[in-house]
């Protein structure tokens, strides 16, 4: 096998199928216009930040401290007063209709206790329906409580802190925005379904309308076919990489503070393996109803569940951690961040480098040797 024959070849295939996707006006809208549409409502659906939580505010003590508590707790857009209750047994039936997600619960003698020097309690009452958004309020007050609990002792001078206390500084993601943890993720989810679709869709499109057979007609080999339907598809998905990069960047500021050359290789060797897992679903399916099924379940709830994306690897039992290295989606997620969060490098992320490059050949190899020159 000569090398420019083999070359020729597969420029000759990938020619005929750039042709094809420039014909069909409904890939280009769902291959460069639905991965716009996915991270804009996504990012803005999926976030974890807390503003304006609607609280309701029980005063029992109606002191100068307790309403300078009651400042603090909604000087920021995390808290906002729905509500002001005479007794904390008005705080359960609102709960039981959704109208509030917490109260604040201010003792009698809250501010008497502060004079005299002692410690005074007050109480955050949560609705843990929601465990998001309860952890995240539990969060948010115990930094207003330790804050104002600072104001006092530099005003007062009384000592109402233990005598270890902890500072926290948070870094790469200093404003602790849930769209630079979450963006990232998306990404990667963006561009499996999307690359697992294209190739699914468009080549079990070809075995329907019997198109196929024309190339069983070709002296193309099955490798050759293989690479040359993938390429148009690769350069098209790295042009989806770089719109939803540039979108990341412009709606939710997402930084890149790493190597953008090693970003869009490591988003080469993703693509290459996404492909060829549509195209090995498209060689074994030939259906497109069925490839579209396949395709969907087998790159989106993988990425979704099992890559870090909205949970923790580390928190998984044992057995799902070790199926989740065979996850595409992890890795590159770990690379998405690592780049664009951290600036981190290849001496840092080739173990993730590695792990991408192999399941493109897995996926390459499997969907060349399903490749059958022949009509069943």
């Amino acid at each position: 096998m000569s090398i420019p024959g083999f070359v020729g070849r597969i420029v000759a295939l990938a020619h005929k199928e750039a042709i094809h996707i420039v014909r069909d006006v409904q890939v280009i809208y769902l291959a460069l216009g639905l991965p716009v549409v996915l991270i804009t409502l996504f990012g803005y659906a999926v976030s974890f930040d807390l503003e304006r939580l609607p609280i309701a505010v029980v005063d029992q003590d109606r002191t100068p401290a307790s309403r300078r508590l009651i400042e603090a707790m909604t000087a920021s857009d995390s808290f906002e007063v729905a509500a002001r209750l005479n007794a904390p047994d008005e705080v359960e039936p609102l709960f039981r209709r959704n109208a509030l997600k917490a109260a604040l619960v201010i003792p009698p003698d809250f501010g008497h206790r502060l004079s005299r020097g002692e410690p005074a309690e007050a109480q955050l009452l949560l609705d843990g329906v929601d465990g998001v958004t309860t952890s995240i309020a539990m969060g948010y007050a115990a930094g207003i409580s330790q804050a104002e609990t600072r104001r006092l002792i530099a005003e007062t001078g009384l000592a109402l802190e233990p005598p270890i206390s902890a500072r926290v500084r948070v870094r790469f993601n200093p404003g602790m925005r849930s769209a630079r943890f979450i963006v990232p993720g998306l990404i990667a989810i963006i561009l499996s379904i999307m690359a697992v679709l294209l190739t699914a869709l468009t080549v079990a499109r070809e075995w329907e309308r019997g198109s196929m057979e024309q190339l069983f007609a070709t002296p193309v080999r099955r490798l050759e076919v293989m690479v040359g339907k993938l390429l148009p598809y690769v350069a098209i998905g790295l042009v989806q990489t770089l719109l939803v990069l540039a979108v990341g960047s412009w709606l939710f500021a997402v930084p890149v503070v790493g190597s953008l050359w090693l970003l869009f290789g490591a988003a080469l060797l993703f693509l290459t393996g996404m492909l060829g897992q549509g195209m090995l679903i498209s060689v074994v399916t030939k259906n497109q109803q069925v490839a579209t099924q396949i395709g969907m379940v087998s790159s989106m709830l993988p990425t979704l569940i099992l890559s870090g994306f909205m949970f923790p690897v580390e928190n998984m039992p044992p057995l799902l951690q070790v199926i989740s290295f065979a996850i595409p989606g992890r890795h590159f997620i770990v690379i998405l961040r690592g780049i664009l969060l951290k600036g981190n490098g290849i001496a840092v992320l080739w173990p993730q480098l590695l792990a991408l490059a192999i399941f493109a050949a897995v996926m390459i190899g499997l969907a060349t040797a399903r490749f059958k020159r022949r009509l069943d």
